[in-house]
């Protein structure tokens, strides 16, 4: 039987790192196995702000490639400021109570001058492009993923021109993701925003998301048939490790200013002064960006000696730190925008075999999966009292050694089979 073919614009490819890039590179490693022929297109000159090269091993030698130039504003904004353009290329919008004109500029040309966001530039040249592969290659089958929401633009344009089936993946939501508040959107840049999303929503054959939450959300916006898809693992192939013999509490990923649990802080520090032996046996990894403002909480805290913080590092390497950890840390922003985001890291989590403990709003969706799976424990804003007994019942079962995690139910959320719903929506009419 002759491959179904289906091409996959994507802006975060090997060699970047981070969370954006791991999804579609998973998709895309199974997808022949299921009979179909993934093709990618992705930008030529990216501004990747983080960089994985051990990733590039993971991409078939086999798969077509395409690409195209972009034109992308940070280079224009370094010349104004270079820590504020990286910091915003990388998602992260300055959040000091007082911000220099430079950032306050910066952020509001970002925001009204570049929508849906600044790889708008990329849109019409892809367009042009790929009309002509389509026809030439005889691609029925399109798919578009975001963010960068621009994205979902040339899909709608390919759609329109070609009548192509077209199927729009969003990671996360559009309007109500959390920095768009930072933007300093006028009330015109807000609307258009909303136009655009709306028009996605209602043009897609098919519309994709990460989260029950965001489905639920963009079913007030459309009629369109939604399906959830959420992120998932794979079997990772790294060497055997041997756990902590310090009861290491674990982030790994970007900590962010308004990431930051003070309610964790506040327990580790009075555990400190309570708990014998807690102070010399207790070491906090951070594996991953963190941001000034943690860091100065931390030392509010008095912790910052138990501090061991690496920075990014490779995917392999952040893999056997999940499993050697004693606990994984997942800290969400206390927020009703927030509810929906399930970070891709849960689920590495939740096969590393150690316990979780996730600090986030009340009723979301990484809630719901940790509950479900049984991979730790999850607390809001005020657990507080629950999240030091807890880690106190944590630390006596680290000096038993007897502290694990018990998941049940983690088959559903492999690579492989979540491959298999993708391609359940490729071949249904």
């Amino acid at each position: 039987m002759e491959k179904k073919k289906v091409l996959i614009i994507t802006y975060y490819w090997p060699p970047a790192g981070g969370p954006g890039v791991q999804r579609w590179l998973k998709f895309v490693k199974y997808l022949p196995d299921f009979n179909i022929e993934p093709i990618v297109y992705i930008p030529e000159n990216p501004n990747y702000p983080i960089i994985d090269k051990s990733l590039n091993s993971e991409v078939a030698e086999s798969l077509t490639i395409i690409k195209q130039p972009i034109k992308e504003p940070y280079k224009f904004a370094s010349l104004f400021s270079k820590k504020v353009s990286s910091s915003i290329s990388k998602g992260i919008i300055p959040i000091q109570k007082k911000q220099s004109f430079i950032q306050k500029l910066l952020i509001y040309i970002r925001g009204n001058f570049f929508i849906p966001d600044s790889r708008i530039g990329w849109v019409k040249p892809s367009v042009r492009f790929l009309s002509d592969y389509i026809s030439k290659n005889n691609i029925e089958t399109i798919i578009t993923t975001g963010p960068p929401h621009s994205l979902h633009l040339i899909g709608l344009k390919l759609r329109e021109r070609l009548g192509v089936e077209w199927l729009a993946d969003f990671r996360d939501p559009w309007t109500t993701i959390g920095y768009h508040k930072k933007l300093k959107l006028t009330k015109a840049s807000k609307e258009k925003h909303k136009v655009l999303e709306k028009q996605v929503l209602n043009s897609a054959d098919k519309i994709i998301v990460t989260s029950y939450i965001t489905k639920t959300e963009f079913e007030t916006i459309t009629n369109r048939p939604i399906s959830v898809i959420t992120n998932g693992y794979d079997i990772e192939k790294v060497s055997e490790v041997s756990l902590d013999t310090k009861f290491t509490l674990s982030h790994i990923g970007s900590l962010l200013s308004e990431r930051n649990p003070e309610i964790l802080w506040q327990v580790l520090c009075e555990l400190i002064e309570e708990l014998d032996g807690f102070k010399e046996d207790f070491q906090l990894n951070f594996i991953g960006f963190v941001s000034d403002n943690i860091m100065e909480s931390l030392g509010k805290y008095h912790l910052t000696n138990h501090v061991n913080n690496i920075g990014y590092i490779s995917h392999n390497k952040a893999v056997m730190f999940q499993k050697k950890s004693q606990v994984l840390l997942l800290i969400e922003i206390n927020s009703e925008d927030t509810r929906c985001i399930i970070p891709g890291k849960l689920f590495e989590y939740m096969v590393s075999n150690r316990p979780i403990i996730s600090i986030g709003p009340k009723g979301s969706d990484v809630e719901k999966i940790i509950k479900e799976t049984n991979t730790g424990n999850y607390f809001c804003y005020d657990d507080y009292d629950l999240l030091k007994s807890t880690l106190t019942n944590h630390y006596k079962s680290f000096k038993n050694s007897t502290l694990q995690s018990h998941a049940i139910g983690l088959q559903k959320y492999s690579r492989k089979n979540l491959t298999k719903q993708l391609v359940d929506l490729l071949i249904k009419q």
